[in-house]
């Protein structure tokens, strides 16, 4: 069976009610998620042999999240329980032309002090597949940034496929901090994912006339930047994520593949967004999974990587909970949502 390894920050997640403002909210919705976490979740849901590492502190709130990501099939057997706290966002969905807000209390947590050295990743990976990982990790704290490149370095010389979504968070850290952090960390990584914002606040490639506030994107003008990532730090693979944004609810939702030889430009699909937290979580995971297929083109890699990733928006939490047959069938063409009887 393939196996996946991702190691990354879990956080407890609080969002508002009925898309109420924080200023209104008296009451929360309690769920877990972090994007390495939604990851193994979603690749779980596909079959595949899912591990996830991170560190929770050692009390209640901490097993109650080890519990939740365990239901869903995820190996959590790795799992360090050190630290003082779980990290937690807190999330306030949009509507129509106001945008969902999020706020992070992260400070201290767990995760954040996890410094190298503390986890024995040749244990961890051995007969291991792959190994992914996020920007936001490195973002946390200086020494979760040496842990995630110890991560990296160990699992690429052990000849794991490494994947990076570079996952540019603005509250996190500045575009000069996010690349002298990132750039380094390149060496060890196979296949590359994010979006026009990541290129350019992690690796300092811009997407020359994109503008995604306008609701259209032209695929072509990637294509430059593809290359410059390939040509800049040796990426076998890269794949950006294309959203077109004409409200707060209503979305198009698409990507482009290279696979080292040629470009792919997926489909595209009209996204109703239920909850958009995740969605690109859930397009590494399909990746993931039509690479762990062996005999896949690279046609039928990104359309099951964007279908499924476009279904994730369906769902209330981080976790993309569809499992192949649906997404199957939506790249089959039946996009219709009728009721299954």
């Amino acid at each position: 069976m393939f196996k996946v390894v991702t190691f990354g920050e879990v956080m407890l997640r609080l969002a508002t009610m009925r898309r109420e403002r924080f200023a209104q909210a008296r009451e929360f919705e309690v769920t877990y998620g972090g994007g390495e976490c939604n990851v193994a979740v979603s690749l779980a849901h596909f079959g595949i042999d899912a591990t996830f590492v991170t560190a929770v502190p050692d009390n209640d709130i901490g097993q109650a999240c080890v519990n939740y990501i365990r239901q869903f099939g995820v190996d959590t057997s790795n799992i360090l329980r050190q630290g003082q706290r779980l990290g937690t966002y807190y999330l306030e969905s949009g509507a129509a032309m106001r945008a969902s807000k999020v706020v992070y209390d992260r400070a201290a947590s767990s995760i954040a002090e996890l410094g190298p050295g503390e986890i024995d990743w040749p244990e961890i990976f051995d007969g291991k597949d792959w190994f992914h990982f996020t920007g936001i990790t490195p973002a946390i704290s200086k020494s979760a940034a040496a842990a995630c490149e110890e991560a990296a370095k160990a699992a690429s010389h052990l000849g794991l496929t490494v994947s990076a979504d570079m996952n540019y968070r603005q509250n996190l850290w500045s575009p000069e901090e996010a690349q002298a952090t990132m750039i380094p960390m390149m060496q060890y990584v196979d296949i590359s994912i994010g979006n026009e914002e990541d290129a350019d606040k992690c690796l300092g490639v811009v997407a020359e006339g994109v503008d995604v506030t306008t609701g259209e994107i032209d695929a072509d003008a990637y294509r430059p930047v593809v290359q410059e990532m390939v040509d800049s730090f040796g990426f076998k693979k890269v794949a950006i994520t294309l959203r077109e944004s004409q409200s707060a609810d209503d979305n198009d939702w698409s990507a482009i593949y290279f696979d080292g030889d040629e470009i792919v430009v997926g489909n595209k699909y009209p996204v109703r967004i239920v909850d958009r937290v995740g969605g690109g979580d859930a397009f590494c995971a399909g990746m993931i999974y039509g690479f762990a297929q062996g005999d896949w083109s690279s046609r039928q890699v990104l359309d099951f990587a964007v279908a499924s990733s476009a279904m994730a928006h369906t769902f209330h939490g981080d976790f993309n909970l569809v499992n192949v047959s649906e997404v199957m069938a939506v790249v089959g063409g039946d996009t219709t949502g009728r009721v299954q009887r």
